[in-house]
């Protein structure tokens, strides 16, 4: 195997694409397993955990990898598609070693891991070689001093450590989109995922839970104080933070109702008193809405909002004040093609779909994807019995409705090697 560098940094190297004899990206790198040797030698690098389409985790062997750089990953040969599954025997360098609390032999400096180096000996067997440390700072200084040591110069990386922190996978993690922080998050030890989720301001929290299956969410709610976690749920869409209500106790999903802002516990309570497996319950309150004397480049301004997704982002409608939901009648909606062709100072009132039928309230998730197909839409509104609108519901607000449960966790039977 030829390598260019024959050292490299974990924490440098996750994020990084990782591309098949043919040249074609298969994944990002997300981790590197290792086995610990009782010995004490230089633990023996196993191989990647890589994160391919549809945000599945696997494990490629080191022996598969013919060079790793700064900026890419290559192997030889199939991936094996099976989902990566941690062995007890094994350890994720970026999930279990950074923020490791450590000693310096010899010295008793005591410092925190921010990255590990791994590197091919001799027999090309990859080995963790060297390990980064950072000194708590002192007095003024908010940093302390950093050290590159041998692996052999430090204690305290062999086994699990309790008062393990998150700086580190935090930084690490904050440079990630939220559906594969999420992915990061769901795998982690409890104790480790605590330490995260406390490092974590509210609204990348909330970002990050809405990722999440529903049995994580509920457990990482339910673990912190009620005062956060109303701020979280704040922070989350109101249909996502209706649907983990629900999955907690009355008790709890009450006291968490009330600490909420009135206004944001009213869109919460909305959503909750429409049945689940409806237009209603699956719907989001928080389309782009304009009043008819907005422009086309009022509307255009609005779709730019980078918080939108892209189904949100396809359609604006235009009703009569109220513009909140539940608004004044819904006068149509405008797509986002249309308004790209016409010229900016148009009033949006005069490139509205008027002869798009709305969904009621009450429709069911088979009329709702029926609708969506029948017209190819990515969203539709959703109005009352007296027209007014209610909210949107987008492709994947129905996709979350119609896959099986616990579908981001679907697990392949079966070992990986």
């Amino acid at each position: 195997m030829s390598t260019s560098p024959s050292r490299v940094f974990v924490a440098r190297l996750a994020g990084l694409p990782i591309f098949d004899p043919l040249g074609d990206q298969v994944g990002k790198v997300r981790d590197v397993v290792v086995t610990m040797r009782t010995d004490g030698r230089q633990p023996r690098v196993l191989g990647l955990v890589v994160e391919v389409l549809g945000r599945k985790r696997v494990f490629v062997p080191m022996t598969r990898v013919t060079s790793v750089d700064s900026g890419q990953v290559h192997t030889t040969g199939l991936v094996n598609m099976r989902r990566f599954e941690q062995r007890s025997t094994e350890t994720l360098v970026v999930g279990e070693m950074l923020d490791r609390h450590v000693t310096v032999v010899g010295s008793g400096v005591a410092g925190t891991v921010y990255d590990v180096a791994m590197e091919q000996g001799r027999a090309r067997d990859w080995v963790l070689s060297r390990v980064a440390i950072q000194e708590a700072g002192k007095g003024l200084r908010r940093r302390g001093q950093s050290h590159v040591l041998e692996w052999d110069e430090v204690v305290g990386l062999a086994h699990a450590h309790a008062a393990q922190g998150a700086t580190h996978l935090l930084a690490s993690l904050s440079e990630m989109r939220p559906a594969d922080a999420a992915n990061i998050i769901h795998d982690l030890p409890p104790e480790r995922r605590t330490a995260v989720v406390a490092g974590m301001d509210d609204e990348r929290l909330a970002d990050v839970l809405e990722e999440l299956p529903e049995e994580d969410q509920v457990e990482i709610l339910e673990r912190l104080d009620s005062e956060r976690a109303a701020d979280v749920l704040e922070e989350m869409s109101p249909d996502d933070a209706a649907d983990l209500i629900a999955d907690l106790s009355p008790e709890t999903a009450a006291t968490l109702l009330e600490l909420m802002e009135p206004e944001e516990a009213e869109d919460v309570k909305r959503l909750l008193s429409y049945g689940e497996e409806t237009a209603g319950g699956m719907m989001t309150v928080e389309p782009v809405i304009l009043g008819p004397d907005a422009t086309i480049a009022d509307a255009l301004a609005h779709v730019r909002n980078p918080d939108l997704t892209p189904s949100l982002a396809s359609l604006v409608y235009i009703c009569r004040a109220p513009l909140e939901p539940p608004t004044g009648r819904l006068l149509g909606v405008a797509h986002i093609q249309r308004l790209l062709r016409e010229p900016p100072s148009t009033l949006v009132a005069a490139a509205l779909d008027a002869g798009l039928d709305p969904l009621r309230v009450d429709a069911s998730i088979q009329d709702v994807a029926a609708h969506l197909a029948t017209y190819n839409l990515v969203a539709a509104p959703v109005v009352d019995d007296e027209g007014r609108l209610l909210g949107a519901v987008t492709v994947d607000d129905l996709l979350d409705h119609m896959l099986p449960s616990g579908w981001r966790d679907q697990r392949d039977p079966g070992g990986r090697r």
